[in-house]
């Protein structure tokens, strides 16, 4: 196990790239993940698809979409490797401080940006 993260992750601090949880099979749904609080656009340019509200938050997840190729190198004209990506339920009022019990958001997030909670 990669001691970056304590997950598994393999992520190169500067660029975000790295296995992400897809290095194994899919998550099922049901399992607690956590949202890296990585900030890897402080180093270089980058283009994110995971919300900045959602680092560091945990969620559940709901379903395994399939594979894509990974948006985030594809912006900048680099083969885009295929990562698994997954809708994740999280609850609202933990996320804005605000909603009821049971309010849920559902977030679709690359398995690089998750780990296991």
């Amino acid at each position: 196990m990669n001691a970056a993260a304590g997950s598994g992750l393999g992520v190169n601090a500067a660029t975000g790239a790295g296995a992400g949880v897809n290095a194994a099979a899919p998550l099922a749904p049901g399992t607690r993940v956590r949202v890296r609080g990585a900030w890897p656009e402080r180093h270089a340019p980058m283009h994110i698809r995971t919300p900045h509200y959602l680092r560091g938050r945990q969620g559940t997840v709901a379903r395994h979409l399939g594979s894509f190729p990974n948006p985030e190198a594809i912006a900048f004209g680099r083969p885009g490797e295929p990562r698994d990506l997954y809708h994740v339920v999280f609850d609202q009022p933990a996320l804005w401080n605000e909603g009821t019990a049971g309010d849920t958001v559902m977030v679709e997030v690359f398995s690089h940006w998750l780990e296991e909670a």
